[in-house]
């Protein structure tokens, strides 16, 4: 089973949307064995597949030991894809965590995940805009880190945090790989400098910077698609379900392709 850590300090970048739709297209188009750990206490991943809830074990009950991880993992209406759901008792669980010096907080993940390694083919961990215990576990158990960036300021300025924190973690996890950053919410503009020649815009002199510092950038980027994506929230189901033939949807799947270096 590999193991893809979805993640980014800088909230509203794409980090679930990109989850939930790589999860799935894995499956639905690959015919992989996907297992979605929903790692953000907001639950819209758990709430993507229509597995949120208060009432069954989360994530959470994983991370302080109060139930097995067979326990916790939800069939979907997709025969592919199963789940770990998360909710607001996470954030309880990472304080409890840290409070208890008796066990071994980083590895908590990575020793529960072996025990379903053979069940699927992929696990993707959608994780929350942060660096937590429960963060921390997910690199740890970690095979690649992808970073969904959304250009601007703000999210550039945490890459080189993050990237450090990929580097901090490879001491109990030397095999982690900073697999790339993938552009989301990408919208094509120019403009006209001062000798009236056009110049590009934002969003691809971000993916150029990115570029210029070293970081590996995927060549697929996620076009904005405001109203299909904002639609899709409502309604229980993945992008790639909601709206097949959206920008969005199409980027993704070419994504996916792109990762798995498929023609």
């Amino acid at each position: 089973m590999k193991t893809v850590a979805i993640i980014n300090m800088k909230g509203g970048c794409g980090k679930t949307t990109t989850a939930v739709n790589m999860a799935h297209i894995l499956g639905k188009h690959y015919g992989k064995r996907v297992l979605l750990v929903d790692n953000d206490k907001q639950g819209n991943a758990s709430k993507a597949y229509a597995v949120h809830s208060y009432e069954l074990p989360s994530v959470a009950d994983i991370l302080t030991g109060e139930t097995n991880i067979l326990e916790v993992i939800r069939k979907t209406e997709y025969a592919f894809i199963d789940v770990i759901p998360a909710n607001m008792h996470l954030l309880t669980a990472n304080l409890e965590i840290i409070m208890n010096q008796e066990i071994e907080q980083q590895t908590i993940f990575r020793n529960q995940f072996e025990k379903v390694g053979s069940m699927y083919d992929y696990c993707i961990i959608d994780c929350p805009p942060d660096i937590n215990i429960s963060v921390i576990n997910a690199l740890v158990a970690a095979d690649e880190v992808i970073i969904p960036v959304k250009i601007d300021g703000y999210s550039l300025d945490g890459m080189e945090e993050l990237e450090q924190q990929i580097e901090n973690v490879k001491e109990l996890n030397p095999k982690i790989k900073f697999r790339g950053c993938l552009v989301t919410m990408f919208y094509r503009t120019l403009w006209k400098d001062e000798n009236g020649e056009y110049q590009q815009g934002v969003n691809e002199q971000g993916k150029e910077w990115l570029k210029m510092q070293k970081y590996p950038v995927f060549h697929t980027h996620i076009r904005r698609t405001p109203k299909k994506v904002d639609e899709n929230t409502f309604t229980d189901v993945p992008l790639i379900e909601y709206s097949p033939g959206c920008g969005a949807s199409k980027d993704y799947r070419q994504f996916v392709k792109e990762y798995l270096g498929v023609e």
